[in-house]
């Protein structure tokens, strides 16, 4: 497997992305059995959609491809560290690996700064910047209830 040849296609559609105009500097390519089943780059701001980051992009071109929700022996590739909702998407994905290239720090220095997200993670969730705040939690239960009991579930 060659991780410089993937990684290459993954940059290259960060930078086209930058020249077409059509959102950041990342993009994100999905390898199975050494071939690309999906890519992505950021359409954050030409589909006015926050969680449109390369990673999700090709997270969800792959699981269409595959026919699946996970990416089983799937190897990702980032022009640059996944963010925490990117990492997150991937770590309920399962792909076998992740290759990035830029750093969190990298992208900081450019204005996609998210250290601001890590600060806020260990907080109680009434002190965060944007408050949140819990109600109804054994109404709620009834769906966990009902999910526990279910037979037809599909567990992930």
């Amino acid at each position: 497997m060659n991780h410089e040849h993937f990684m290459q296609k993954a940059i290259e559609l960060a930078i086209q992305n930058v020249k077409n105009g059509t959102g950041g500097p990342f993009g994100a390519i999905i390898v199975k059995d050494s071939k690309i089943i999906a890519q992505g780059s950021n359409q954050v701001t030409s589909t006015n959609d926050p969680t449109a980051h390369a990673e999700i992009v090709a997270i969800r071109n792959a699981c269409k491809a595959l026919n699946g929700f996970q990416l089983t022996d799937c190897i990702v590739y980032s022009s640059c560290e996944p963010c925490p909702m990117c990492l997150g998407a991937l770590f309920w994905a399962r792909p076998r690996s992740i290759y990035f290239a830029g750093t969190k720090d990298d992208a900081a220095a450019i204005g996609f700064d998210d250290s601001f997200i890590y600060n806020q993670l260990p907080l109680k969730p009434e002190k965060r910047n944007i408050p949140c705040t819990q109600i109804m939690r054994d109404a709620a239960l009834e769906a966990f209830k009902l999910w526990k009991e279910s037979a037809g579930k599909i567990e992930y």
